[in-house]
């Protein structure tokens, strides 16, 4: 009896590792199992972003994702793609594209 609680301790704590490490291992990848903004900035903030990521609606997120980063402090600052002048922005990136 002892022996198969050593069997099933070991099985769980195996089972723990193995689906942490492989969780690290998609992340270090750049793979985001879930979505990146849980809230969104409206308010106008244009002249303090220094990149804009769009990243698309895929199978772990729904939502599309417009994540800007800011010049001061490198902080990351999730837009709401309804804002205008998020769409406005988004817009000028989009037309300055070369095909």
């Amino acid at each position: 009896m002892k022996s198969s609680r050593v069997i099933v301790t070991s099985t769980v704590v195996l089972l723990a590792f193995l689906a942490i490490t492989e969780g690290m291992s998609l992340r270090s990848l750049g793979v985001e199992l879930h979505c990146r903004c849980i809230q969104t900035e409206s308010k106008p903030i244009g002249r303090h972003i220094e990149k804009v990521e769009l990243i698309p609606a895929n199978s772990h997120c729904e939502e599309t994702e417009i994540i800007a980063t800011l010049k001061k402090t490198g902080q990351e600052v999730c837009l709401d793609p309804e804002a205008p002048w998020v769409k406005k922005v988004i817009n000028k990136i989009l037309s300055n594209r070369t095909p």
